[in-house]
């Protein structure tokens, strides 16, 4: 009986060495599929951010691009204030436009100096600016120089600047 005992007993002890090598093992296959994988992802993340960091700096560049493209757009224009609002179609805003351009300006501007013209903002009580795109910069800036005329009277012109932040 006591050999079964001190059978039992090394089965017992056999069966305790077994778990306890099981559960190292265990823990060291634990261990490195945790590593195995945290390098995986770690790969990805900074793969990931480099795309990032790209598409920031693509991002940043199309916005340089466009805030150029706009200057570039708004570089013929120029704002009217004041002209009264009494058109009834593009053509009349045009023809009064002009009108104004000869009565204050002495120039001789027609519909094909001006590239386009509208109205800005709601219409209130107080007539709307006109934002003007002269066809040639040549026509702009003639305007602009003889701006001086308006000084004594309730008009006034601007140009159609593009504010950056």
């Amino acid at each position: 009986m006591e050999e079964v005992m001190a059978a039992l007993r090394k089965i017992q002890n056999d069966l305790d060495e077994q778990k306890t090598t099981i559960t190292k093992n265990a823990d060291e296959i634990t261990e490195k599929v945790t590593r195995n994988i945290n390098k995986i992802l770690d790969q990805k993340l900074k793969t990931l951010e480099k795309n990032q960091e790209k598409l920031d700096k693509k991002i940043e560049n199309q916005e340089q691009r466009l805030n150029q493209l706009e200057r570039q757009a708004r570089q013929r224009n120029v704002v009217f204030f004041g002209i009264e609002e009494n058109e009834r179609s593009y053509s009349h805003l045009e023809n009064n436009l002009i009108d104004f351009l000869e009565k204050y300006f002495s120039l001789n501007i027609n519909c094909h100096d001006l590239e386009a013209a509208r109205r800005i903002g709601k219409k209130t009580d107080k007539p709307r600016p006109i934002a003007v795109t002269f066809a040639t910069l040549g026509s702009k800036i003639k305007v602009m120089q003889q701006k001086k005329a308006l000084n004594d009277i309730d008009y006034y012109l601007k140009d159609d600047y593009l504010i950056t932040s």
